[in-house]
């Protein structure tokens, strides 16, 4: 039984701009996708499964969570998202490509607090959101995902 038999790739797919990349990655090594999604998203599929969760506060999060197990693949920018399904020894690769790790994990949660913790003293709420993303992007993270999955079937 190979090793990705049960495996499943779980999309937070709010916003998600690496949905497409996914499901080509995931046809080409035969692992079923699901999208989670709250009321405000819906999303439609022919490859993955789509759960549309009810629109409370990180309610997609938690269910996300509760359904991903180890060894399953978390899509998500979600740094705290990404935490819990390492918790569950998950693998967790965000949607630029790169990895979460328990080695890089940590450091991330701090800038994130650090950052939102600086937004809140400087009374600004007019900060620079995150630059355009271009096809570059998605290239890197749908070779990124190919590089993991390749590295789990081995």
């Amino acid at each position: 039984m190979k090793e990705t038999d049960n495996m499943r790739i779980f999309v937070d797919a709010d916003g998600c701009p690496v949905v497409r990349q996914t499901e080509e990655v995931a046809i080409k090594y035969d692992v079923p996708v699901t999208l989670l999604c709250d009321t405000n998203h819906i999303l439609q599929s022919d490859y993955s499964e789509v759960k549309v969760i009810g629109a409370g506060a990180d309610a997609v999060d938690f269910a996300l969570v509760n359904l991903c197990h180890e060894g399953d693949v978390v899509v998500t920018q979600d740094y705290g998202v990404a935490a819990m399904a390492l918790g569950k020894k998950a693998y967790a690769i965000h949607q630029n490509g790169w990895l979460y790790t328990n080695e890089n994990i940590d450091r991330l949660l701090m800038e994130r607090h650090i950052t939102k913790k600086a937004r809140r003293a400087s009374g600004k709420h007019h900060l620079k959101g995150p630059r355009k993303r271009l096809e570059d992007d998605d290239i890197k993270f749908k070779e990124a995902l190919e590089r993991l999955l390749a590295s789990i079937t081995d």
